[in-house]
């Protein structure tokens, strides 16, 4: 009995230094270096005129794979030729900006997303999402991409070209045609939205930003007419460019908690880049199949290379400011010979049924840590549970129920061996009276009576540590997971990823667990009871700045343990008191 109590406590130790640890680490980590760092709101000169450099060209012959698809007239550039490095800067920083201010820009709205495309180098320099809040009830849509203020954040994309050469980098100006404010029809899925760019010796490049209806994945590409004499040759690119302005770390805000900064996939690991780390700006990989990320709680701004060729992903660091970029191989292109270069883009929440359409494993921005082989399925089982019930906090408690059902041969087989415990409980105290002064005697005793009676003492805990794992992994998977963000349940709880405003569930939580210690055994010891007496409360408190989904997953699998218990001691009981007529 007491071995059965120690790991009880054991395992509340373990909880509550991992809820600890998980707040030390996130609050008390050492911040950014940020003595270089450019004042807040100001692009950093070193990374705002930056042209990433690309990996060698791939080979003679075209691949229909590879980053630019020629025309059988165009050819991959040959080994000889240049790579794209150490290219000139096409305008000085401050001119680049003031450039991008006088030149405009083009409003591209659909039903997801509210964008503005530079003239200037055509860069994506602000994007609203329309459909999520800043604060629920408000209209104010979040603003994941910002040029203007603090936390500057842009995603540039560009043509380079080998050294002396005039390319449409993100520092050159294009023609829009025009256009100015453009919006998806109600009737179309898709909306084009083009910008050219003439080097006046031939030629022409279109580079059009391609938008879907209910979509926050981006296309890209670029279409290039070599009307000139010359073989033209170029490299795409795309880079984020941020500002990344450390979160204040609190135990009381969710978003605190996750992962904030660069990031990238490699083609088999998704890695995630410090700042503070020197080993991090140090960035310059070949990889295939591979992706880049800006991220932060909840949502994302990723560049997907086209599949097949090599491209450089590489980071440099400036402060607290960030350049994370992509080049593919240089191409060329023949004279009289079109290409079409392509890369998609993604801009918003982590929506993870389009995070798998968009790039292979960007998924993964959905960052569920080392839990993720049990998150992902709890986060698939939840999926369907909300599809049938249309309620994410209802399927909380539908998940939390089938994964009762699951484990119920597991948990039966505990809760009778607890409630003969129980029914125990007088014989026990008799030992512990007569052998109160030789401990060795008594617990070679108990050991008889366990054995006579067939208990396992420790049986009680087996569920729970079956149940951590899952208790951890659907923690992570209700802080990271955008689709339970302001998501409602009923009443009072209006946002499951948040806590609950009146700390309601925390309390039925203490009163559940205070009902769940009262329908187990009693400690022999009194101090470990008064402990296991004021356990509900701590955990109560411990609770009441979680999310308010996992508190209520928490909730319903403590009613329904509640359940099971008491039937299973009352069919303990029934049986002790038949045996006791025969």
């Amino acid at each position: 009995m007491n071995k059965n109590v120690r790991v009880f406590l054991w395992l509340s130790l373990v909880l509550a230094l991992w809820l600890n640890y998980e707040t030390w680490n996130r609050e008390y980590a050492p911040p950014p270096a940020a003595a270089a760092a450019a004042p807040a709101g100001t692009p950093s000169a070193a990374l705002s005129a930056q042209i990433p450099s690309a990996p060698p060209a791939v080979g003679t012959t075209p691949d229909a794979t590879t980053a630019a698809t020629p025309t059988a007239a165009a050819t991959t550039a040959s080994t000889a030729v240049p790579v794209v490095a150490g290219l000139p800067v096409e305008a000085p920083v401050a001119s680049a900006s003031a450039a991008a201010s006088e030149a405009g820009s083009v409003r591209v709205r659909t039903d997801v997303l509210d964008v503005e495309i530079g003239v200037a180098g055509g860069e994506l320099q602000r994007a609203d999402l329309l459909v999520y809040p800043l604060v629920k009830g408000e209209a104010r849509p979040v603003r994941l991409l910002n040029r203007d203020g603090a936390g500057f954040y842009v995603l540039q994309t560009g043509l380079a070209g080998p050294a002396g050469t005039s390319r449409p980098t993100h520092l050159a100006t294009f023609s829009s045609g025009g256009l100015t404010d453009v919006k998806l029809p109600d009737l179309l899925d898709e909306l084009r939205v083009p910008l050219t760019w003439t080097d006046g010796a031939g030629v022409t490049v279109t580079k059009t930003f391609i938008f879907r209806r209910g979509q926050y994945r981006v296309g890209l590409e670029y279409k290039i007419e070599n009307r000139g004499a010359d073989v033209w040759q170029a490299a795409s690119y795309a880079q984020i460019l941020r500002d990344d302005i450390p979160i204040e770390r609190s135990m009381f805000d969710v978003e605190s908690y996750a992962f904030k900064g660069p990031a990238y996939y490699d083609g088999t690991k998704y890695q995630k880049l410090a700042l503070d780390d020197d080993d991090s700006g140090k960035l310059s990989r070949d990889i295939t199949a591979g992706w880049i990320a800006g991220m932060q709680h909840h949502f994302v701004t990723a560049v997907v290379p086209a599949p097949g060729a090599p491209y450089r992903h590489a980071l440099k660091i400036d402060g607290q400011q960030y350049l994370l970029s992509v080049a593919g191989p240089l191409q060329s292109v023949a004279a009289g010979a079109d290409a079409t270069f392509n890369e998609t883009l993604f801009v918003g929440p982590k929506l993870q049924a389009q995070l798998e359409q968009t790039g292979p494993k960007l998924d993964l921005v959905a960052d569920y840590g080392v839990l993720t082989i049990l998150a992902k399925p709890l986060f698939w089982l939840l999926e369907q549970a909300h599809k049938l019930t249309g309620n994410w906090g209802w399927a909380i408690v539908l998940i939390t129920l089938l994964l009762k059902l699951v484990f119920y041969p597991l948990s039966e087989t505990s809760g009778k061996s607890m409630a003969k415990m129980r029914v125990l409980a007088p014989r026990i105290k008799n030992l512990q009276d007569t052998y109160k002064e030789d401990r060795e005697k008594l617990g070679k005793a108990m050991m008889e009576l366990y054995q006579r009676e067939k208990i396992n003492p420790l049986a009680g805990c087996l569920p729970i540590l079956i149940q951590m794992p899952v208790f951890f992994a659907f923690y992570w998977v209700l802080l990271e997971s955008v689709e339970m963000r302001q998501a409602p349940f009923m009443g009072w709880i209006q946002d499951l990823s948040a806590k609950d405003p009146f700390f309601i569930l925390p309390i039925i939580m203490a009163g559940a667990m205070f009902i769940q210690y009262k329908l187990n055994p009693a400690p022999p010891d009194p101090i470990q009871a008064k402990v296991f007496m004021i356990l509900p409360l701590v955990m109560s408190v411990t609770f009441a700045f979680f999310p308010a989904g996992l508190v209520l997953y928490w909730v319903t699998n403590t009613v329904l343990s509640i359940a099971q218990q008491w039937n299973i001691n009352r069919r303990i009981e029934a049986q002790a008191a038949l045996a006791k007529k025969v």
